[in-house]
């Protein structure tokens, strides 16, 4: 079986903290009950999705039977990782292309002002989502979920009597140490306003979502209604256990969160084993010094051919080959100078450790594969959580000031592609800071938390 072929890896870092006999007691009861059927929801874009695959992979690889709920844009994805799928309403893409969309895209750091047009983006979707949600949960044992699909999965936990674990991208336990990612970075304010952005961001939220949730938890599961004041807090502390799928070399675990709060890595999903990069693009890698990527993955702009126009200036300015990912408003190869190649996509383990420099909208996800691969990012943030991770990385000293999208000019790119790769006490912190991520196993930490927690409760 899979468990078996797993428990060399899985049962030491699960048993690692307690003695020999108490671990082997904890073996046999994981043994009882290696077989979970686990559902994992979440929503929004590939990068809102990859890591729940792996994650999901792990899980699957210790013995537990896996399914992901997400949208049928990734159905095929997740499959050809070998997991289970129910499908969701709603294409991303297409969301993020219409108008309600592009004003979502166009909210910046305002949470207000974020979760509300992400609501009149998604509201065409958003109850058959929470129908496809609950659908998808008959018949499972636990509920893993991510941050936008909370409120959904904790109420489906509580109709069905089963246990469900936030696995989150974002923090959200409230500290000191850092603001919520939904805020403004103010590091002068100190921290008294770090941990108010925590209650007034969470009732910001339960202020717009709070009708729909309601009337969703009434309508379809039968359940009472929610107090006006939020209760997402009071959630989080009746869990046992919250994985956040982020590095504590990133992100440090702060003295306020307690031990159920597991900060285990980032949940990378490596290369299919028969992947092989284009010959055209080797052969681009391979005839002149590394390049800068520039890609923004699923953020649209209303005007596709300005961004790739400032991104074509600024390579030139800064004298650096670039590489241009997802399509860049239809250009094509003949638009583009010899010292620039365009692709749509490319596994990010693969190609992030060959370039000089990574430019990109600062989502999670990729942010993480651009720390890991020990080269400095200049990061362009759209909106959410993306200006909170920006200024992760410019206090971390590994990429140059953020340049919020709507301020992009080809000038100011310009600066910070030519700082990024000038600069030698950067790229020497990025690539010490790529080496403590690469050995990091944050899918293995994730999977030994809550096989422990299981044995436990």
């Amino acid at each position: 079986m899979a468990a078996n072929s797993q428990l060399g890896r899985v049962i030491p870092a699960t048993f690692k903290s307690v003695d020999y006999w108490t671990g082997f007691i904890l073996m046999k009861r994981w043994i009882g009950w290696a077989l979970m059927r686990i559902t994992i929801l979440t929503v929004g874009s590939r990068g809102d999705v990859e890591p729940y695959v792996a994650l999901g992979v792990g899980l699957q690889a210790s013995g537990h039977e896996v399914q992901l709920a997400t949208h049928t844009r990734f159905e095929a994805f997740a499959q050809s990782r070998g997991l289970g799928f129910s499908p969701v309403q709603g294409d991303p893409l297409a969301i993020l292309g219409d108008e309600p969309g592009r004003m979502w895209l166009e909210s910046g750091q305002n949470p207000y002002a974020f979760v509300r047009r992400m609501l009149d983006a998604m509201k065409p979707v958003a109850w058959e989502i929470l129908n496809d949600f609950w659908a998808a949960c008959q018949n499972t044992d636990i509920i893993l979920y991510s941050v936008l699909a909370a409120f959904a999965a904790t109420s489906i936990a509580e109709k069905l009597a089963i246990p469900s674990c936030p696995a989150y991208l974002q923090h959200v336990h409230p500290t000191r140490s850092y603001p919520s990612p939904m805020a403004m970075p103010l590091s002068p304010l100190g921290g008294i306003y770090n941990r108010l952005t925590y209650p007034l961001g969470e009732q910001i939220v339960w202020h717009l979502v709070r009708r729909l949730t309601n009337h969703w938890r009434q309508e379809t599961l039968g359940l009472p209604r929610l107090p006006f004041r939020s209760t997402f807090g009071k959630m989080l502390k009746r869990h046992p256990l919250c994985l956040y799928g982020f590095s504590p070399n990133v992100l440090p675990k702060p003295p306020e969160w307690g031990a159920e709060v597991s900060v285990t890595g980032y949940w990378f999903l490596e290369k299919p084993a028969d992947w092989q990069p284009p010959a055209a693009l080797v052969d681009f890698l391979q005839s002149g010094p590394p390049p800068v990527s520039i890609g923004f993955g699923s953020m649209t702009s209303r005007k596709p051919e300005e961004i790739s126009e400032i991104a074509l200036q600024a390579l030139a300015g800064s004298r650096q080959r670039g590489l241009l990912l997802t399509g860049w408003g239809g250009l094509s190869h003949a638009d583009l100078p010899d010292d620039v190649f365009k692709i749509d996509s490319v596994p990010y383990d693969w190609l992030f450790p060959q370039m000089s420099a990574v430019v990109h909208h600062g989502g999670t996800g990729t942010t993480g594969a651009g720390l890991r691969a020990g080269v400095p990012s200049v990061i362009v943030p759209f909106f959410a959580d993306q200006p909170f991770w920006a200024w992760r990385v410019r206090e971390l000293r590994v990429g140059p000031r953020p340049i919020p999208q709507k301020k992009l000019s080809a000038e100011q790119l310009t600066a910070a592609i030519h700082e990024t790769t000038s600069n030698r006490e950067m790229k020497m912190r990025a690539a010490a800071l790529g080496q403590r991520i690469q050995a990091e196993d944050g899918v293995a930490q994730a999977v030994a938390a809550l096989n422990h927690h299981l044995a436990i409760h």
